[in-house]
């Protein structure tokens, strides 16, 4: 339950954040199209968020990446071959046309790229400070 509650958490506040900026200041979306991107990821952020650590874990466990170049690279794969799928169909459902689509995506696979390795680190240090195992 706690690495339910932690990644959960880690999860909705990091993302809330950075994907409302990406939609609003680099898609151009209005901010309606924003709030119901967000209030659509909500739910799924909490549904997703420890199937992502699962993820995560697993794919961690499996490739066990050595040197923090190549834990990078795994962190980069697992975050987008999980988080970018999911938020295609948000988008998809907010409303977004086809233009506003392919540049969120696109700058939120950057951006993810630029992301997910920190956010990997801080999901294992919270982790650490709630008291639950990392991969």
């Amino acid at each position: 339950m706690r690495k339910f509650i932690v990644d959960t958490t880690v999860s909705v506040v990091v993302f809330t954040i950075l994907a409302a900026c990406i939609e609003l200041f680099i898609a151009g979306m209005e901010p309606m199209e924003v709030l119901t991107a967000r209030l659509i990821m909500m739910p799924l952020m909490v549904l997703t968020g420890r199937p992502y650590g699962m993820w995560r874990d697993g794919v961690f466990q499996t490739l066990k990446p050595e040197g923090n170049m190549t834990k990078t690279i795994v962190d980069s794969a697992a975050f987008l071959s999980f988080q970018l799928p999911i938020y295609a169909v948000t988008l998809w459902v907010a409303g977004a046309d086809r233009t506003e689509m392919l540049t969120a995506l696109g700058s939120a696979a950057i951006m993810m790229l630029v992301v997910s390795r920190p956010f990997g680190l801080l999901l294992d240090a919270v982790r650490k400070w709630a008291g639950v195992p990392t991969a």
